[in-house]
């Protein structure tokens, strides 16, 4: 009885020393500080023009990280000292708080100015004044949420430190409490919540996919996946193979574009509904290509599409305007996600289908005289990038395997692509770069960067297409605690000058930047046009094609949707 009463007794001495020690310690002022210096850092330049929605989410959470380093900061001080750090008399904290409210005043219109720059740059409208206090809003709500948050994770941390304490020394009762409860709330989302929060968004992005519009019209013509004759039926392509196949330009369309009568494009498609799995799917995708006559097409191109079975019009189309119809073009569906939701959690599956459409596209392909195969060609948008370059083990695969292929805003974990960054020729920017001096790939900004070095460039060809102010192809986990080169480097022409790297706070921008990548203008961010005709032009080389018809081209892809 003695020996527990002790332990009790110390137990609550350690209990009490610590609530004294965070009252009169400068905890609570540290995390203000902290959270104030963030906030102000949040508002500083990334790579895209934020409106107050997703600023307010960058802000608020920036807000939470300082809050928690600076109340980290002060423990550690109060611990090195021995003693509770003291805060401010409440005069100083009074006169701290208005100078602070004053100076946020003076970096919301700093913010202002940078916003209003980039845009003009980009030709995106400026923030309505309204827009300031919606801001402010969202991010005081964020940052309450987290910190509620947090203090519910330490407020179940000090229950069980009171638990442990009974048996364990005070410092290790502590630290195995706190680590306990950070334990448990990774298993539940990595586990339980995770797992809820992924069934949940399937079913609905299942239903959306399910969804047939009158606005996209069921093909009539034999050469389209779900119409007359079809292997695949209309409702099993999904919602956007439906929009694929029902879209392009016709046989008349592109004779009235190139003077000379043309064929129908065919375009196949298999959606998730249509088999079993990612290579039964892709095989059946072939058995629609042999249904169609693809094989007797002079160009057939093989997409891998985004998560939600997305592709680009302007590069499909693209294709066809310069084949004048006498292509056939490719792909199939693997996720119900969103792009952006299946580059975090379905990559496995994007690089799968890319592979297996490939190789079953291939192999029958190579089965004909080589005299009379089409011309084979791979291509694919950000995370169809990914996909697209799954079945290849790296450029010199490409050439060897492919008749040209063109890969758009790819992602960097594109292992590739990012081989090829890594290993760019010296003198050469990260976000443009030359390798192996050009010899088969090249990389893009804009028609002019084909050309880039000016040196003989061989067929089969590689472009990637790829933009300075794209935060799909440069948002990477390591922008926490590490530099990009290409803020280091010179840097592109859409990158303002005052924009830095700052660790943490560039991550949180770059995540919130990805969410209105295509918000923008042609030539900037993650919106692909009219670039697109001269890199098909480059890679396909048609008989009798001229720079004339690319500058019409580029104009009809602008204003592809």
């Amino acid at each position: 009885m003695t020996t527990g009463s002790a332990e009790d007794d110390s137990a609550r001495e350690h209990h009490a020393a610590r609530a004294v020690a965070a009252r009169g310690s400068g905890a609570g002022f540290g995390g203000a500080v902290g959270a104030v210096l963030l906030v102000w850092l949040s508002l500083t330049p990334s790579l895209l023009p934020r409106g107050p929605l997703f600023q307010g989410l960058v802000s608020g959470a920036a807000a939470a990280v300082g809050y928690g380093l600076g109340v980290a900061v002060a423990a550690l001080i109060g611990w090195l000292l021995q003693r509770p750090l003291p805060g401010p008399p409440r005069i100083v904290r009074w006169g701290l708080g208005i100078l602070a409210c004053a100076a946020t005043v003076g970096v919301l219109f700093w913010y202002a100015g940078w916003q209003n720059e980039l845009r003009t740059l980009m030709g995106v409208s400026d923030l309505p004044w309204h827009a300031y206090p919606i801001l402010a809003a969202i991010a005081a709500v964020v940052f309450l949420v987290l910190l509620v948050v947090a203090r519910v994770g330490r407020a179940a941390a000090r229950g069980l430190d009171t638990v442990l304490s009974r048996v364990l020394p005070p410092r290790v009762a502590a630290l195995l409490g706190g680590i306990a409860v950070v334990a448990l709330a990774i298993a539940l989302l990595n586990g339980v919540v995770a797992e809820v929060a992924m069934a949940a968004l399937n079913n609905t992005f299942k239903a959306v996919n399910e969804e047939i519009s009158e606005d996209t019209p069921q093909p009539e013509s034999r050469d389209r996946s779900g119409g007359p004759g079809s292997l695949v039926s209309w409702e099993s392509l999904g919602r956007q193979g439906r929009i694929f196949v029902a879209n392009g330009p016709t046989g008349a369309e592109l004779t009235a574009f190139s003077g000379k009568p043309a064929r129908e494009p065919i375009r196949v498609y298999t959606g998730l509904a249509s088999a079993e799995n990612v290579r039964a799917e892709a095989d059946l995708a072939v058995a629609e290509l042999r249904r169609t006559g693809a094989f007797e097409r002079s160009v057939l191109g093989v997409a891998t599409t985004t998560g939600t079975g997305w592709i680009n019009e302007s590069t499909a189309s693209g294709i066809e305007y310069l084949a004048n119809g006498d292509s056939a073009l490719v792909s199939m569906q693997y996720s119900y996600l969103p792009s952006w939701l299946s580059f975090l959690v379905d990559q496995e599956r994007a690089g799968q289908a890319g592979q297996a459409l490939f190789e079953a596209v291939h192999a029958e392909w190579d089965t004909l005289p080589p005299d009379r195969r089409p011309k084979l060609v791979v291509f694919g948008e950000s995370l169809g990038s990914f996909g697209g370059e799954a079945a290849f083990s790296g450029i010199q695969d490409m050439a060897a395997r492919t008749d040209g292929v063109l890969f758009v805003g790819p992602t960097a974990t594109n292992p590739v692509w990012r081989d090829a960054t890594a290993r760019r020729d010296p003198g050469s920017p990260q976000w443009l770069p030359i390798y192996r001096d050009g010899q088969t790939v090249r990389f893009a900004a804009g028609a002019a960067d084909l050309a880039r070095p000016a040196r003989p460039w061989p067929a089969p060809r590689v472009v990637y297409l790829q933009h300075a102010s794209d935060p799909i192809t440069w948002w990477t986990p390591q922008l926490l605690f590490q530099e990009p080169d290409w803020l280091r480097e010179p840097r592109g022409p859409d990158v303002l000058a005052g924009t830095r790297w700052i660790p943490v706070v560039t991550f949180l921008q770059l995540s919130a930047d990805m969410a209105v990548s295509t918000d923008v203008p042609d030539g900037h961010g993650h919106t692909f046009h009219a670039a697109i005709a001269d890199a098909w032009a480059a890679i396909l080389e048609p008989p009798g094609w001229t720079a004339a018809d690319t500058e019409r081209l580029r104009r009809v892809l602008q204003n592809e949707d």
